[in-house]
């Protein structure tokens, strides 16, 4: 077995197969699922398989760069919508420790919707060619599949040939709605309107003296009683100290 080691820039190769027992997202037809790859800032997706259903057959390959430390790679299924936004079918994560260190790997991976229910399955086949030993050098990359009766796109003239995917992401989204235009114009399609009146002037008229003479200078506030206030406690043999301390 190899060690897995020096996997960064290698190349890994991805078939997407099919999908199968797929949870149905249409109620009136047949709903069109797609599949959409993603490995770090990569993105694939399939083309539309229409009226594919619960059950899709794809037949597509798509090669990834590989980084060191990242071992692992995001499925999702969706169900093509031409009116509204996409439904979510079921997302897996499929891990990559067979592939690297036998170089092949031909497995089914059990889908789940967001609240990780049963979603369906989809069958994906991984070759990497840098992984030193393993047994199955000489097995073909994807085996003898039914074709598709039809499909939403013709497929590419080369299987490594398609655009990264752009379209939604692997995870569902809350759906945002816009909020409805309003019914004004924005405040900058008016003009400034002058105004009626001119300005107050401060110097128009001289200042009003004030009704009350100003308060005599005092350093202290409020003013000490008058006359002074004496004292009704009795002074004791400790000044400054209240009550005095009984005597002994």
């Amino acid at each position: 077995m190899s060690t897995m080691a020096g996997i960064q820039g290698q190349v890994l190769e991805v078939t997407v197969v099919g999908c199968q027992k797929l949870k149905d997202t249409e109620w009136f037809s047949r709903q069109d699922p797609y599949v959409v790859l993603e490995y770090s800032s990569s993105r694939h997706r399939t083309r539309t398989c229409t009226d594919g259903g619960k059950n899709a057959v794809f037949q597509e390959k798509f090669m990834f760069t590989l980084l060191e430390g990242l071992r692992d790679l995001k499925v999702a299924v969706w169900n093509s919508n031409t009116l509204s936004t996409d439904d979510f079918i079921g997302n897996a994560t499929i891990q990559l420790q067979k592939v690297l260190s036998q170089g092949y790997d031909d497995c089914t991976w059990t889908l789940q919707t967001k609240t990780g229910r049963f979603a369906g399955e989809v069958r994906l086949i991984l070759h990497y060619a840098g992984a030193k030993k393993h047994n199955y050098g000489s097995a073909p990359s994807a085996p003898n599949a039914p074709q598709v009766p039809q499909y939403s796109a013709p497929p590419s003239a080369s299987p490594y040939s398609s655009p990264p995917y752009t379209g939604p992401s692997l995870y569902p989204q809350v759906q945002q709605y816009p909020h409805p235009p309003s019914g004004y114009p924005p405040a900058a399609a008016y003009p400034p309107q002058p105004s009626a009146y001119p300005p107050p002037s401060t110097s128009a008229y001289p200042p009003v003296p004030s009704a009350y003479p100003p308060p005599p200078p005092s350093s202290t506030y409020p003013p000490s009683p008058y006359p002074p206030q004496q004292s009704y406690y009795p002074q004791g043999p400790y000044p400054g100290q209240y009550p005095p301390p009984p005597p002994y």
